[in-house]
């Protein structure tokens, strides 16, 4: 009786062992697996609609290939742009309602390219894609901390987000700004330690210059920055690969304000509208011209249909 008693129990076991394994391995639940069967019934449907096939038909003429990175004989690394395709399926479900083509209704998704700045060489970059419409702010902190709060209240009413490239040395006797910047949501990178020219410099003092300002803005910021916009645009390949080694890009410019000189605003935004393009990278300083200026700038690139950003938006893919 007693070994009856234990077979039973074996058995019982086993089968509740059994039974929760199947519902483990289940792939669908019945709701799950119900509504699957109708997605593929529908889509099954839409195939045979006249509609579906002609947004199928129409889909290539939408079509854009991708744009790898590559190396540009003068303007350096040169970030990829994403391609674009209409998602068929999407687009179909949006226009099936009216039962007609509507341009613009179609969905398009981004395709990336095969080739991105990962995959290059170490080189300076000086802009992003040119045909992406946006630029970037490029302020380079070494100076001017008096500024900084006027120049932090006009990006926040124009909804800008800038890139902040800070000294070191600066940093450290100005933590409460920094912050600042960065509590506003702005890109912060290196501006190297101490202003040196960078390409007259030892290997070992232009690894220290890099590899120090990334330590005292990590301990300010929580992470490590990977943008690295050499003093005076002073540099060589040595200085492009120490940066490299470090994880980080270079970056220069293409529109200069020359707000170091005090010009008026109106010589600042002259330039600006002369000089300004789709993917340009405009540098800055906190001076008294830029605060001053710095409004009238930005409303001006907004005119031209140009969205600002930071460099990481600017250099990314994304159209």
């Amino acid at each position: 009786m007693y070994h009856m008693r234990n077979l039973l129990t074996m058995i019982i076991f086993a089968a509740m062992v059994l039974l929760a394994g199947n519902r483990i391995y289940m792939p669908f639940g019945k709701e799950d697996g119900s509504s699957f069967a109708k997605e593929a019934a529908l889509m099954q449907k839409a195939e045979s609609d006249p509609l579906y096939k002609e947004i199928k038909e129409k889909a290539a003429a939408y079509k854009e290939e991708p744009e790898n990175a590559y190396l540009d004989r003068v303007w350096k690394l040169t970030p990829g742009r994403n391609g674009l395709q209409v998602d068929v399926q999407a687009s179909y479900k949006l226009m099936k309602k009216d039962g007609i083509f509507k341009p613009e209704l179609l969905v398009k998704e981004e395709v990336k390219p095969a080739t991105q700045l990962k995959d290059l060489p170490a080189a300076p970059i000086y802009r992003g894609h040119p045909k992406k419409e946006m630029t970037a702010l490029l302020i380079n902190v070494s100076w001017g901390e008096e500024y900084i709060p006027k120049m932090l209240k006009t990006l926040k009413e124009e909804k800008v987000k800038a890139s902040f490239f800070i000294e070191g040395k600066w940093a450290k006797k100005h933590p409460d700004l920094v912050k600042m910047i960065a509590d506003e949501g702005h890109l912060i990178g290196n501006h190297a330690y101490s202003h040196p020219d960078m390409a007259k410099i030892t290997q070992q003092e232009m690894t220290y210059q890099i590899a120090e300002t990334n330590t005292i803005l990590e301990a300010m910021i929580g992470k490590k920055p990977i943008w690295f916009a050499p003093p005076s645009g002073s540099f060589n390949q040595v200085v492009v690969d120490k940066a490299d080694q470090e994880g980080m890009h270079t970056i220069l410019w293409t529109v200069d304000t020359i707000d170091w000189k005090n010009p008026t605003v109106s010589v600042m935004v002259k330039r600006i509208e002369e000089k300004v393009h789709p993917g340009a990278t405009i540098l800055m300083h906190p001076t008294r011209a830029a605060s001053a200026g710095l409004p009238e700038m930005i409303r001006l690139i907004k005119e031209k249909d140009l969205r600002l950003g930071t460099i990481e938006n600017l250099t990314s893919s994304e159209r």
